[in-house]
């Protein structure tokens, strides 16, 4: 029986073993708190059924003669993964970080990619989660259509998920202390679901559809609806937002690698005041 030590090197099975005991230990911890975890699956789902239920499901021109509810489906299931992966992750990295977790996980026997391993995969498979229960409703509640080229859904899904991971650690590290991350994160997550067509679509010509073409909450929503656009002739691939959101992920990872840290904000931050004062003396 291999011993798994703090290096970080891959042992095999033994390591797999121990990513799958950590994550349910991370799924537990998540599954323990009931009203966060209702709130976090339910939020796309009371929305879905809230705009599904007073628009009427029309035929909409933006959305060459489909139903609405054929394009909210796809845009809430975007929004389930990048809530998961992006606010979520976010805000549990900066608690922990701040609370001092991930400096003490850092110093026990258990390795740290493992470690970090299991928390992106615990945002994962909360996003997956949310996207079965979205289809799910929307097939039997609504009579959404699914898609025949699953492929496409799921290249969609696993590519907005690595970037909004990597988008989300990044984010993590630009928040100074715990009690700024929610209202931070809410207040640009939410705008750009807004601007980005997830309660409504937009058209792919306005100025607003241009502006947000920058960010990559936009590309994912129209990745994950290209797939359940189902008129004639029309492909379910949507390379070119996915090319735009891989673009965003290598990002994110660049700007965590180099950002990131174990150690709470605060004690940097005491740490460099003490040192300046030791040098001034």
């Amino acid at each position: 029986m291999s011993v798994v030590t703090r290096g970080g090197t891959v042992r095999g099975v033994s390591d797999l073993r121990l990513i799958g005991r950590q994550v349910f230990y991370e799924q537990l911890g998540f599954w323990l708190n009931p009203l966060a975890a209702a709130f976090t699956i339910g939020f796309s789902v009371i929305f879905l059924v809230l705009i599904a239920s007073t628009s009427g499901n029309p035929r909409l021109s933006q959305l060459h003669g489909l139903h609405e509810i054929q394009y909210q489906v796809p845009a809430f299931a975007a929004y389930g993964v990048m809530a998961a992966c992006f606010n979520t992750l976010a805000v549990s990295l900066v608690v922990r970080r701040e609370m001092g977790l991930l400096k003490r996980l850092r110093l026990s026997p258990l390795p740290t990619w493992i470690m970090l391993g299991a928390v992106f995969v615990n945002a994962l498979i909360v996003a997956c989660i949310q996207v079965v229960v979205l289809l799910v409703i929307g097939r039997f509640g609504y009579h959404v259509v699914l898609p025949h080229n699953i492929g496409a859904l799921v290249v969609a899904l696993a590519v907005g998920a690595i970037c909004f991971t990597a988008l989300g650690i990044a984010a993590s590290t630009l928040i100074p202390n715990q009690e700024a991350a929610g209202p931070m994160l809410a207040i640009v997550f939410f705008v750009l679901l807004f601007l980005s067509g997830l309660y409504y679509p937009i058209a792919s010509n306005s100025g607003l559809a241009q502006f947000s073409s920058y960010f990559p909450v936009r590309h994912l929503i129209l990745a994950m609806a290209a797939p359940f656009d189902l008129r004639p002739g029309v492909s379910g691939w949507s390379w070119s937002d996915v090319r735009v959101i891989a673009y965003w992920g290598v990002g994110g990872f660049v700007v965590s690698l180099r950002r990131w840290s174990w150690a709470p904000r605060r004690a940097d931050s005491g740490r460099k005041v003490g040192s300046a004062f030791s040098r001034r003396r």
